[in-house]
């Protein structure tokens, strides 16, 4: 027994873990998501068995996920930087606003229940699928990027929405990306830039907004963090990141648009059902 759970369901809950950590980083090279996705339905039922109470529970899972994606978004970077694709001056108008709104997501977490995080989810991923699977180009806003302070008001909001929902905000600068003509494989390597310092910056803002909880967390947790979740799944997920952005470049656009989108759509159902049966 561990922490009052036997050790063979624990290592069964490992086994989950490096399998969801292997899936995480292949999808945060392949769409420039950090793959938070993933990891927050994962670690939501490895936390459910070890009976952490639901008033923290999706709280810890979005400040783990945070912290395990930030190896994760680097790696992604790096490989995407290597094709050249990042659009200049993007990551140097959204990085300040961002951090901004991954902040004002923060404080979010001190108070909000965990519906609030399962909703935010939802919304959001359904539209930008929706866009991906059946508007093409037809939502385009133009060929150019706004000016700078439309720029930063899409910043703010990607840090925002990201800090709840437990990503590193590439599913939202996909689609702001794409709707001023930017290929998707410019989005992809754009957004996995932007989701270093939304991880990092969100990682410490819900260690600080799960302080005053720390007797109701799991041992070994740093306010909404899970060392242990980090432990062992960022490694595995940092070392497939790679592979996914190498799959990435040997994809047509159709075809990756169409796969991100039933991606999003199936995670999307997946919390829908959570918010009635837990």
């Amino acid at each position: 027994m561990i922490f009052g759970v036997p050790l063979s369901e624990l290592l069964w809950l490992a086994v989950a873990i490096v399998i969801g950590g292997v899936i995480t980083g292949l999808l945060a090279g392949l769409f420039g998501i950090g793959g938070g996705a993933v990891i927050v339905p994962v670690l939501y039922e490895v936390f459910r068995i070890l009976d952490v109470p639901d008033v923290v529970r999706m709280q810890l899972c979005v400040g783990t996920s945070l912290a395990i994606i930030v190896p994760t978004t680097i790696q992604s970077y790096l490989a995407h930087r290597a094709k050249g694709l990042v659009v200049p001056g993007v990551l140097r108008l959204w990085t300040v606003p961002a951090v901004l709104g991954v902040g004002c997501g923060a404080a979010v977490a001190y108070v909000a229940p965990s519906a609030v995080f399962k909703v935010a989810f939802v919304v959001i991923a359904a539209f930008i699928a929706t866009k991906f699977m059946f508007a093409g180009d037809r939502w385009n806003l133009g060929t150019d990027l706004p000016g700078p302070g439309v720029m930063r008001l899409y910043g703010f909001v990607i840090g925002l929405t990201s800090s709840l929902m437990g990503v590193s905000g590439g599913s939202l600068s996909n689609i702001g990306l794409t709707l001023y003509g930017k290929s998707i494989h410019q989005a992809v390597a754009t957004s996995a830039g932007l989701g270093v310092p939304i991880t990092i910056v969100g990682t410490l803002g819900y260690v600080l907004a799960g302080w005053h909880d720390r007797a109701l967390l799991p041992p070994l947790s740093l306010g909404f963090v899970s060392l242990i979740g980090v432990a062992i799944m960022a490694p595995v997920s940092s070392f497939a990141a790679p592979y996914g952005a190498r799959l990435a470049h040997r994809l047509s656009r159709r075809t990756l648009e169409i796969a991100f989108a039933s991606f999003l759509l199936l995670i999307s159902l997946r919390f829908l059902v959570s918010l009635f049966y837990g």
